[in-house]
């Protein structure tokens, strides 16, 4: 029997149209790919319909619940305009609801600019949280005390996740997808959505391939999809700086600002996870894998795979 899992998306007028769209189509399309978790979707608002950002009427909405269950999901699209858009009436009383029924026990998943409404409502207090690059300042500026960061697709921290904009309110709904229902149903909404299934630093390693991809900086994306193509490729600073169009230093210091881990340690992980898959499915030696994975020696495999895994690679559980 499947698990019901609910999902409140807060409609209020000038809601930008993708933020709701874009996350509702993928947790429905990942109905479609398994059977353990079920997504049901609920449209509320202090209003009984409300004119989107494109001039679309959306309607009839559910009235604002007297509560929500544990585990439940609430998500805040973004709205049409500034901070000022926050002083409407409406406004204020989805913040007073929000600052009377959110709680812990709930996932919140803010989208876009939907993170000021989440600010105002006090809910981001001393959190880590994102939002698109126009509202940093104003997402500071409501409550000093959130750590913003910037560059960011989406940042998870506790119950709260937060996203840039538009678009990456998809990126941060395929990741909750992947935490309730699994990698594979999540890689398959991706598919189906013709997006890229990006991870956020914070996920567990389960995919290096997918890992550090959580930065807008499409010069290290190059570099990253280079080394992705071919892991196994003697790769050095300066092939991958003519890639960058930079420096050797500059492509080093962008690559780990953005993805938070060196160069090596990524290439590594690839190299490492490309070793795994070796042992897992043919009879080469240690020797082949090595050379065919990028170690320059079946010594220096070995080293750095018992650096990462309790087991030798010749006893391993790939083996």
């Amino acid at each position: 029997m499947s698990k019901v899992q609910s999902i409140y998306f807060l409609l209020l007028p000038d809601t930008l149209l993708l933020d709701v769209a874009g996350p509702a189509d993928a947790f429905l399309f990942a109905n479609r790919y398994q059977k353990d978790v079920r997504f049901e979707l609920k449209f509320i608002s202090p209003l009984s319909s409300i004119e989107c950002s494109v001039g679309l009427k959306l309607g009839p909405l559910q009235p604002l619940p007297d509560h929500l269950d544990e585990n439940d999901i609430l998500v805040l699209p973004g709205l049409v305009g500034g901070t000022e858009v926050y002083a409407r009436s409406e406004a204020q009383l989805a913040i007073a609801w929000l600052s009377a029924n959110m709680r812990e026990r709930q996932k919140l998943m803010c989208i876009c600019s939907g993170a000021l409404l989440a600010a105002y409502a006090g809910l981001l207090r001393g959190h880590k949280a994102t939002t698109h690059h126009n509202h940093c300042e104003d997402l500071a500026s409501i409550d000093s005390s959130i750590k913003v960061e910037e560059n960011r697709i989406f940042v998870e921290d506790g119950h709260i996740c937060t996203s840039a904009g538009v678009t990456a309110g998809i990126d941060l709904a395929l990741h909750l997808v992947n935490e309730l229902a699994g990698p594979l149903a999540a890689s398959a909404v991706a598919r189906n959505l013709v997006v890229y299934m990006r991870r956020s630093g914070n996920d567990p390693q389960l995919s290096p391939w997918l890992k550090y991809r959580n930065h807008l900086h499409p010069v290290v994306h190059k570099m990253q999809d280079a080394m992705v193509k071919d892991p196994a490729h003697p790769w050095n600073l300066n092939e991958l700086a003519k890639i960058a169009c930079s420096s050797s230093r500059h492509a080093t210091r962008v690559f780990k600002l953005h993805t938070e881990v060196s160069i090596q340690t990524y290439l590594t992980s690839l190299r490492l996870s490309l070793a795994s898959k070796f042992l897992a499915n043919t009879d080469w030696s240690i020797e082949r894998i090595a050379e065919a994975s990028g170690f320059g020696s079946a010594r220096q495999f070995r080293r750095i795979w018992n650096m990462h895994f309790p087991a030798p690679p010749s006893a391993s559980q790939f083996r």
